[in-house]
């Protein structure tokens, strides 16, 4: 039997609140070791203690989790208004995107690829 493969496009990837998201996660495995520290010899007697650690290494991953995303947030918009600064002085010069004299390659502009 032969395998079946989906022939459709995959889907655009959710944009959300990422970086509000990736805080509150932060924030929630920081409130769980601090909630746990108190508790420590019951989960040292009961040999539990990873997870305390575990929400301590959570939280630090968080950390490093809202550095990353509030940096890739910040290169999204800076690229989306370099795009709309580009297309803006395109249309206000008046120029196809096609060849450097203006006209238009029987191709379309998808064969002069832009440096």
């Amino acid at each position: 039997m032969a395998k079946w493969t989906p022939k459709h496009e995959a889907p655009e990837p959710l944009e959300g609140p990422v970086v509000a998201t990736i805080t509150g996660g932060t924030i929630l495995w920081f409130v769980l070791f601090l909630v746990q520290v108190p508790f420590y010899g019951w989960f040292d007697d009961r040999d539990l203690t990873w997870w305390v650690w575990t929400c301590l290494a959570g939280a630090g991953l968080g950390l490093i989790g809202i550095w990353y995303v509030r940096k890739r947030d910040a290169a999204i918009k800076r690229h989306e208004a370099a795009r709309a600064a580009e297309a803006e002085a395109g249309a206000s010069a008046g120029t196809s995107a096609g060849n450097p004299d203006g006209t238009e390659s029987p191709e379309g502009p998808e064969s002069h690829p832009q440096p």
